[in-house]
């Protein structure tokens, strides 16, 4: 009887191998829940540039742009070309730090 081997028992796995699974999120997960952060950033960002007022100081650019260049002689892709850099130059310090704190503690709390 020693020359016979049994075949191998297949058991089910144990609960901390099943509870380990179910903690670890899925691909399609992390990505869900990094669009809903980023959509959630996106908005709080635009509340906080209407706030400071920065939001109505590129409309009044952008329409005194337009006065002087022409109303028909300017393009959307002129009009970004020229507002863009000083839009970005013009976001308050306080407002880029606030965002960059809540990106900085996202990044951390999802790889912990």
């Amino acid at each position: 009887m020693l020359g016979k081997r049994q075949a191998p028992m297949k058991r089910p796995p144990t609960q901390d191998a099943e509870t380990e699974q179910g903690i670890e999120p899925t691909v399609q997960q992390i990505v869900d829940v990094k669009l809903v952060e980023k959509e959630r950033l996106k908005e709080l960002l635009r509340e906080k540039l209407v706030e400071c007022g920065w939001s109505d100081e590129m409309k009044s650019l952008c329409r005194e742009f337009t006065r002087k260049k022409g109303r028909n002689d300017v393009t959307v892709d002129e009009l970004i070309n020229v507002m863009t850099p000083r839009g970005r130059g013009s976001v308050p310090d306080s407002v880029k730090a606030e965002m960059f704190q809540r990106i900085r503690s996202f990044l951390a709390s999802t790889t912990t």
